[in-house]
This record gives C-alpha cells, sequence and structure tokens, in this order.
C-alpha cells in the first residue's frame, strides 16, 4: 500500500511517454446537468462534453446504474455521485481507473471535512474555498495535496468571522507561507501540535450484509469495517494499535500513516497519527461471523384454500449480542402489487402501511427483553388476480453499541516518543446492518 502511495504521489512515466498521464479537468454537476464549478488543469476543455455524460445519465433508470468510466472519442470521463451530486472528471489517456476514482471520493471527503454537509447550495454559497481546494489538491493533473491538516494550514476552513473579514476587507483565506508539515517525512501532521488535554479515541463501525432463508440458514454474510480515530495528542506521538484477533481482517485498507509493513509482518498497526479526525482503516470480514439477531418470517397466500388472502406471522429475537441491547430496529416488508389491504397487529412497536407502494414498515424501536416481538395479521388480495409467486423479502435495520459482529477488539495501544501527565484513550464499538435481507 505504501508503494501504491507512493506512486499516487509521484507517477512513474516510462521513457516512450513523452508526459505522464494526467487528469484534465474536474467538473462538479448537480442533479439536474447544471455545471456548478469547474476546474481545468491542463488546458481547456468545452463545456460540451459534459453533454455527452448527461447524456449517460439520461439513459440511465438510476444514477447507480450509470457506469462509472464512459468512453467518449477524445476522453476518458470518470465521475462519482454524492448526494445529489455528480464529481466528473475528465482524462485523455488511459489512467490507472481506481486511482481517480478514489481521488474524487478524496474530494468529497475533503469537503464534507470543510463544510460538514455537502449540497448544491453549500458548493455555491463557497464557491471561491472549493475552487482553491481543487487549486491545491492537484498539480499540474496530478493529485497532489489531500490530507485535512495541511489544506487547513493553507486554507482557513470558512467561518462567520472569515466570511465578515473577507468582505469587508477583501482579504483572502489563503495562507501565504507553506505549511510547516508539508516538507516533513510525515506530511500528514503538523509541526510544533500542544493540546491541553491529551486523548486519543478510536470509533470501530461494522455493517452487516447478509441473507437469511426463512428457516434460518445464512446463505451469505459480510461484514465491513471502518475505523475513525480522533487524535489530540501534542509532540511527534508513535502508536501501536493492537487487535486481539487481527488475521479475521481481510482487504484491508491504511491511511498513509500506517506502516505497512509491520502489518504484513506482526499483524500490529504502528502509526504516526494525524492532528484531529481521520479514517484510519477499513477491512472485511467473511468469517467466523455471530448474526446479533434472529428473524422468523411465516407468509402465505391463499391461506385455506382461498385464493383471496394471505396470513403473516414474523417473530424477532436476539441471538448473539453478548447482553448488549439492540435498538433502531425496523423491518421493512414490500409486499406484492396484489395486496389490497392489510390487517397486522404487532405486540411491540408500531406498523405503517404505504397503500400505494405496498409497503409495510414494522418499528419496534429497542428490543425488548421480556418477551420477543410478534406481528401477526391477515392479508386481501385484489380480487382477480392471481396469488404471488414468492413472498417478499424482509429488509432488516438494526443498531447494537459497544459489540462488532466480527468479534474485532482492541487489545492494547501504546505510546511511544512522547510523555504526556494524563493520557485518554478509550475505543466505542458499533455494530449496524447494511443489506440485511431474510427470505420468507
Amino acid at each position: 500500500y505504501q508503494r501504491r502511495v507512493r506512486a499516487f504521489s509521484f507517477p512513474f512515466v516510462h521513457p516512450s511517454q513523452k508526459e505522464p498521464r494526467m487528469i484534465q479537468s474536474i467538473f462538479i454537476l448537480n442533479g439536474s446537468g447544471e455545471i456548478i464549478i469547474e476546474k481545468h488543469y491542463r488546458g481547456l476543455i468545452s463545456r460540451t462534453i459534459c453533454d455527452s455524460f448527461w447524456a449517460q445519465v439520461s439513459k440511465a433508470s438510476s444514477n447507480e446504474e450509470v457506469p462509472p468510466i464512459i468512453i467518449t472519442s477524445k476522453y476518458y470521463l470518470f465521475h462519482v455521485h454524492s448526494n445529489g451530486i455528480f464529481y466528473l472528471a475528465a482524462v485523455t489517456q488511459e489512467v490507472p481507473p481506481l486511482m481517480v476514482i478514489e481521488f474524487l471520493y478524496r474530494v468529497i471527503e475533503i469537503f464534507a471535512d470543510y463544510f460538514e454537509t455537502v449540497t448544491e447550495e453549500i458548493i455555491k454559497d463557497h464557491f471561491t474555498t472549493v475552487y482553491q481546494l481543487l487549486d491545491e489538491m492537484v498539480d499540474n493533473g496530478m493529485p497532489f495535496n489531500s490530507e485535512p491538516n495541511i489544506l487547513k494550514e493553507m486554507i482557513a476552513p470558512p467561518t462567520i468571522y472569515t466570511s465578515i473579514v473577507s468582505s469587508v476587507t477583501g482579504a483572502s483565506n489563503v495562507n501565504a507561507e507553506l505549511p510547516n508539515g508539508s516538507l516533513s517525512t510525515i506530511p500528514w501532521r503538523k509541526l510544533g501540535v500542544r493540546h491541553t488535554t491529551d486523548e486519543i479515541f478510536f470509533d470501530i463501525q461494522e455493517e452487516i450484509d447478509s441473507i437469511v432463508d426463512k428457516n434460518g440458514q445464512v446463505i451469505s454474510c459480510e461484514v465491513s469495517g471502518v475505523v475513525t480515530c480522533r487524535c489530540f495528542l501534542s509532540g511527534m506521538p508513535d502508536l501501536t494499535l493492537i487487535f486481539s484477533n487481527p488475521r479475521l481482517l481481510s482487504d484491508v485498507s491504511f491511511h498513509p500513516c500506517v506502516r505497512y509493513n509491520r502489518w504484513e509482518v506482526d499483524k500490529v498497526i504502528s502509526f504516526v497519527p494525524p492532528d484531529g479526525t481521520f479514517k484510519l482503516m477499513t477491512y472485511r470480514v467473511t468469517q467466523g461471523i455471530q448474526l446479533p439477531i434472529y428473524v422468523k418470517p411465516q407468509i402465505t397466500f391463499g391461506a385455506g384454500g382461498s385464493s383471496g388472502g394471505g396470513s403473516v406471522n414474523i417473530m424477532v429475537g436476539p441471538k448473539f449480542t453478548l447482553g448488549k441491547p439492540i435498538e433502531e430496529l425496523n423491518l421493512t416488508i414490500p409486499f406484492s402489487k396484489a395486496v389490497a389491504t392489510t390487517n397486522l397487529k404487532p405486540n411491540h412497536g408500531t406498523i405503517e402501511f404505504d397503500e400505494i407502494e405496498k409497503v409495510c414498515v414494522w418499528k419496534i424501536g429497542k428490543l425488548p427483553k421480556d418477551k420477543s416481538p410478534l406481528l401477526t395479521g391477515t392479508l386481501t388480495l385484489i380480487s382477480s388476480t392471481q396469488i404471488p409467486d414468492s413472498s417478499p423479502t424482509i429488509l432488516v435495520d438494526f443498531e447494537v453499541s459497544s459489540y462488532t459482529a466480527s468479534g474485532i477488539k482492541v487489545e492494547s495501544l501504546t505510546l511511544h516518543n512522547e510523555k504526556y501527565r494524563n493520557f485518554y484513550k478509550g475505543v466505542k464499538m458499533l455494530t449496524k446492518a447494511g443489506n440485511f435481507q431474510v427470505r420468507s
């Protein structure tokens, strides 16, 4: 990974190439195809290139169906979509596609770090800051600086005070001096950091993507995890983080601050952290997963020999949570369009039924310990319609605090190179449902 990071910053140019392969331009478009902002790095590209891209968007049934890479007669168009906004990069030569796509996602992360929420109105209101960020993050078409700490030293985040000062005095929010950490071997961390309280906290958040059949057998199951770090340590700390069972982790991706060789050899995360909040690592787990919840559905049509109705019986309960409560529990049941009405009664929670979309949402909330929530009732089908061939697939949403489905836990955190009078550290864990389906 360190080799990939270095290649990302300093691309290898084959002698037969006259110049490295670079990003020509970046366009940011709203949900109707209007260009909000454009930034050109290697010559001006006509806006008409966005028409070719938008033609593909119009053909797709949804934004997720648009190909991430679109080839035109002259350009390769890379794009990502987030919060109703399209981020489009135009390239004239073949490039590593993941480099461009990863950079576009990095742009979104930087915008979110600066503005908290990224919408069309926010980008328009902070047009100058957005343009300055795009200018500093790319040097002559190559991704150059994507570290939030360095960027914030160069371009001050917008505040009410800076907005008033700039409007009155016309002063720029760009620092005239080079950041003190930009020339060091650790560019992601500022020099001379001082905090009144030295503390570091880790947030481990996992999402479970699973398919379970009606008998409770797991067909497929995968956990995607993210470790976010909030670091407020003085000086230049060197940390070593050890997990209790790191061999379970696969497809691990680290922040550039992590020494990848230590992980490959010892499965130990050794790093000098940036100051502030950053994503330390992401991972996947595909084995040894314990589902925290069970759902037993029984949805039948034509019960009792009648073709005009059906019955519903769904039970929910905890399965493996180590005593942690299951919260924000909701079940979404998309019934067939042949269903006319429902008569469903839960012994816990509330029911919402959309008569148009034929979708029932059972909101349970916090799973009670003294009883298992049960949903029972009957369905009435539209007259002169055929009985549905299959029962609906139930979508389950939930959250479990202080629990990881993969079993990953922090065993120890060791501090080197600095000594603090009071050193505070902590770990918070959260597991929630991703695409969790139960077939009925």
